[in-house]
């Protein structure tokens, strides 16, 4: 079993061919650790597992992150944490003879804001809502705040689409929603702060992992009230043409969820 710290994986290949069946998310295959003398991966030895991604780390090498197939968390998708997901290589399981299930397309969505800051913890309370909605397997909400290099590992992490929910000056009427896809330069190099986040530089900066999704949708608010950052007095309240846009918000998320899982599936 190889190392499987998130700072040393990044997005791969679509697929990699074992013994002439190729394997991808969604596939069945049979875990055979060699690492003989952990008593982890004695117990994992001959269990049945379901590829989560193909990974390749920074020395190139590729690495299959997988879950038991009967672990009851597996439902939860990102939000199961690190220790119900295993990292292998592909000499260390073998592909079952049932073939690939169909994965569903995943999907991130990404409240981002500081709720300290007025109508910037827009996105924290639109995410809120959907965290407590039934969605479609395969979609994960997180509350990132503004912890962009979580956010940076996580859009690296084998998504097929990404939403990310913000609050956006654009010089509209406080509480205008817009939907914009960013457009990344190739050449740029872009750095962020790490207790800030702006979506772009966050883009840039996780390129540098690997593989983004295919798509990014970025689901912003006009703030009208974004508060004094460099003040002591703390306002965790939106304004009110925010507060009426976060119903509206909620239900244009969960629209283009749908029709971002379409496009998946037509691919």
């Amino acid at each position: 079993m190889i190392d499987g710290r998130a700072e040393l994986q990044r997005a791969g290949a679509e697929s990699v061919t074992i013994a002439g069946v190729e394997v991808r998310a969604g596939s069945r295959v049979l875990l055979r650790p060699q690492a003989s003398g952990d008593i982890l991966m004695r117990g994992l030895d001959g269990r049945r597992a379901i590829v989560d991604a193909v990974m390749t780390d920074l020395d190139d090498r590729v690495a299959l992150t997988v879950s038991l197939e009967d672990d009851p968390a597996r439902t939860l998708g990102k939000g199961r944490g690190l220790g119900h997901r295993f990292f292998f290589a592909p000499e260390e399981v073998q592909p079952l003879d049932d073939g690939a299930v169909p994965a569903p397309p995943r999907v991130l969505v990404a409240g981002i804001g500081n709720i300290f800051l007025g109508d910037d913890g827009f996105g924290v309370e639109v995410a809120g809502r959907l965290a407590r909605r039934a969605l479609p397997d395969g979609v994960d909400v997180v509350d990132f705040g503004i912890r962009a290099m979580d956010l940076a590992y996580a859009l690296a992490d084998g998504y097929d689409a990404a939403l990310m929910i913000d609050a956006a000056p654009r010089g509209q009427p406080p509480g205008t929603l817009e939907v914009i896809e960013p457009e990344l330069d190739p050449e740029l190099a872009v750095g962020f702060e790490a207790h800030g986040l702006d979506p772009v530089a966050v883009l840039h900066f996780a390129r540098r992992f690997g593989a983004l999704p295919r798509r990014t949708l970025v689901v912003g608010c006009e703030p009208q009230d974004l508060g004094d950052p460099d003040g002591e007095e703390i306002h965790a309240e939106l304004s009110e043409p925010v507060q009426a846009a976060v119903d509206v918000a909620v239900e244009l998320v969960c629209s283009l969820i749908e029709d971002l899982r379409r496009e998946e599936v037509t691919r």
